[in-house]
């Protein structure tokens, strides 16, 4: 009974709202990664940004005034990942905090040189285990396969990415398995993979993620989940492990 109050609550929010196909189609133009995506894919991700959104409150990051078709955009970024999934991965995702550029946290952090600084830095995206979700609108522009030091970038799915590992035992490069999934293989090829980049940029090696992969297995797992959707030619051919679980967990193939 609740649940078809909420859904019908939704759907009349949804109304409200005014979206138009065409709308949506104008946000969304200029992200190639759409291009991937026609037919019922297309109608279903845009009926799950519409969703996204009625559900999700996007709120502004130091009075930054967004515009509608900036919120489909980032909606339809944060659905992609989800398209075989579902919306409810995202139910403990409540809030998304959009500044129009980095935002300076409010926690001390170490650097490099081990210095501890008090004031916070600058992000251009953050992921709280129980709380919201912060994004830099100018780090969202910033999309694309060699967008990040010639490497694949994507804020949005960076952070949701995040929030996916969440899921299961907090933050540590390991999201929920689906049934027919083996979490020790799992383990294996991600730390295989991970100890094997961090090998090769000792050694002045090229790599196919940004080095910012090599932080801790969580950031692995996301820069390798914006790259999965960015530059997946890429990832299929210098990490097919990778690839593969990665197919696997999204339930996505985006390298014919």
């Amino acid at each position: 009974m609740f649940k078809q109050l909420n859904n019908w609550l939704e759907k009349r929010q949804i109304k409200a709202m005014e979206f138009t196909i065409e709308q949506w189609e104008s946000a969304i133009a200029d992200w190639h990664v759409m291009n991937r995506y026609q037919g019922a894919e297309r109608d279903t991700l845009r009926d799950m940004s519409f969703h996204f959104l009625a559900r999700k409150g996007v709120t502004p990051g130091a009075e930054f005034q967004f515009t509608e078709a900036m919120c489909l955009k980032l909606a339809t970024m944060a659905c992609v990942p989800i398209l075989h999934l579902g919306l409810d991965w995202y139910d403990h995702c409540k809030t998304i905090i959009l500044y129009e550029g980095d935002f300076i946290t409010n926690h001390p952090y170490q650097s490099e040189d081990g210095v501890v600084h008090a004031e916070g830095r600058g992000l251009s995206g953050e992921a709280w285990q129980r709380g919201p979700l912060i994004l830099s609108w100018e780090s969202i522009l910033e999309t694309g396969a060699h967008a990040r030091h010639g490497k694949a970038s994507n804020v949005v799915i960076h952070e949701f990415a995040h929030k996916l590992d969440m899921l299961r035992d907090g933050a540590n490069g390991a999201p929920p398995m689906h049934p027919d999934m083996k979490p020790g293989e799992w383990h294996d090829i991600f730390t295989e993979a991970f100890e094997r980049l961090q090998n090769d940029w000792q050694h002045h090696k090229h790599l196919p993620l940004d080095e910012y992969a090599l932080t801790n297995p969580a950031e692995f797992f996301a820069v390798c989940s914006e790259t999965f959707f960015e530059d997946p030619k890429m990832m299929k051919k210098e990490m097919p492990d990778v690839y593969r679980l990665l197919c696997q967990f999204y339930r996505q193939q985006p390298a014919p």
